[in-house]
């Protein structure tokens, strides 16, 4: 471990009733009882590729971060959840209905043939983009999120209160054959009395589609109350093209911002759901 990652932040200095930060973990803090993990390691090399590709049976993306992962875990309820490359992979179309038509998806699919050409069993037709539903892995044994209609508090999240903890990690990327980007990715920030977690899917597939599947977990450290906001948002790329136009942006510059697509995307799907944890 290099000195600079065990370097303690200035944050973790002022109070340290309240925040420990792992020496040993550089990134994991906990706070009020709630442990946070994230963990940024290189693109996974061709063998564990190749294990990864025959357990969920398909080929993964080109650049695929296996051992990434974001943790939040409550401790005294062993309470959890776990946001990993795997896992959302496993949540995409295997059947190919999903599939998204674009010109050079034959070209794709023999690509992906020949850089598992030794596996060739398991290079089958797919949702290609690589589009996930995933909301994250709850820990097993621990409680079960319950629908509700509460939503996340943005009035709290405006607050100018300090941040404990930020990380940015990536899931995994895919150039779509030339024709675009896909990526998941999470970020993750920790206030004194609460935490924000967004996980988001993020699609561009040039002259096809838009598409943004954002989840949003948010917990109130005190009240050990938890809400998970899932939204998917989508448009066809020519009318996000022709809505541009009409504005002053840097129209190219905003198809590879995600934060200003979404402002633009209208919503197809949003889902609210609640867990209160007991110590």
């Amino acid at each position: 471990m290099s000195s600079e990652n065990s370097r303690v932040p200035s944050f973790a200095m002022g109070n340290p009733a309240a925040v420990f930060l792992a020496a040993e973990q550089p990134n994991t803090i906990s706070v009020q009882g709630f442990k946070i993990t994230t963990e940024k390691r290189p693109i996974l090399k061709a063998e564990p590729i190749e294990d990864m590709t025959k357990r969920l049976g398909i080929a993964p993306p080109e650049m695929i971060f296996g051992d990434n992962f974001v943790s939040i875990q409550h401790e005294k309820s062993r309470w959890g959840i776990n946001f990993n490359a795997f896992d959302a992979l496993d949540r995409v179309d295997k059947t190919g209905a999903s599939m998204l038509k674009v010109a050079y998806s034959k070209e794709w699919q023999r690509s992906r043939e020949k850089t598992h050409e030794g596996i060739k069993e398991v290079v089958k037709p797919f949702d290609w983009s690589y589009t996930t539903d995933y909301t994250g892995t709850v820990q097993a044994g621990g409680r079960s999120f319950e629908p509700t209609t509460k939503s996340i508090s943005l009035e709290l999240l405006k607050r100018p209160d300090p941040i404990l903890f930020f990380d940015e990690v990536i899931l995994y990327e895919d150039e779509l054959a030339d024709n675009g980007i896909t990526m998941l990715s999470c970020k993750i920030r920790v206030m004194p009395a609460r935490l924000l977690l967004l996980s988001r899917f993020f699609l561009r597939l040039d002259n096809v589609l838009f598409r943004l599947r954002d989840t949003r977990v948010y917990i109130d450290f005190e009240n050990k109350e938890v809400i998970r906001e899932f939204q998917s948002k989508e448009l066809d790329y020519e009318t996000v093209r022709q809505t541009l136009t009409t504005t002053r942006d840097d129209v190219p510059a905003v198809m590879r911002d995600p934060n200003r697509l979404s402002e633009i995307l209208p919503l197809r799907e949003k889902r609210l759901e609640r867990v209160t944890l007991e110590d």
